[in-house]
């Protein structure tokens, strides 16, 4: 089953995601993109719930990359954003803001 992967974007259109890809280098880039690719494939063999209804995707390469990501159901994941596990917990804090947020958006839509 393949599952559809979108970005969070905030109130100002833009993905904390893309953000923090930006400021990787080229291969660090590359292995992040790898693990989207496997959660898109449904592989969820690296992730971990942090609460809240987000889990990050952890990337062993560099200083401990995680993604971080919601779930909407059984076939859809939000990019929520991405960190190290230096950051992780201001990390976790600021991913669980765009979790709520994207559930109340998304709650009000669809009332």
């Amino acid at each position: 089953m393949t599952i559809a992967v979108r970005e969070y974007l905030d109130s100002r259109g833009e993905s904390p995601l893309a953000h923090w890809f930006a400021g990787l280098e080229a291969l660090a880039t590359a292995k992040g993109a790898t693990a989207l690719y496997r959660l898109e494939q449904g592989n969820f063999s690296r992730v971990e719930g942090v609460g809240g209804g987000v889990s990050e995707c952890k990337i062993n390469f560099g200083p401990g990359y995680r993604v971080y990501f919601g779930k909407d159901g059984e076939a859809l994941i939000i990019l929520l954003g991405g960190g190290s596990k230096k950051k992780q917990q201001t990390d976790i804090s600021a991913v669980l803001s765009c979790w709520q947020e994207y559930i109340a958006i998304a709650k009000s839509f669809f009332r």
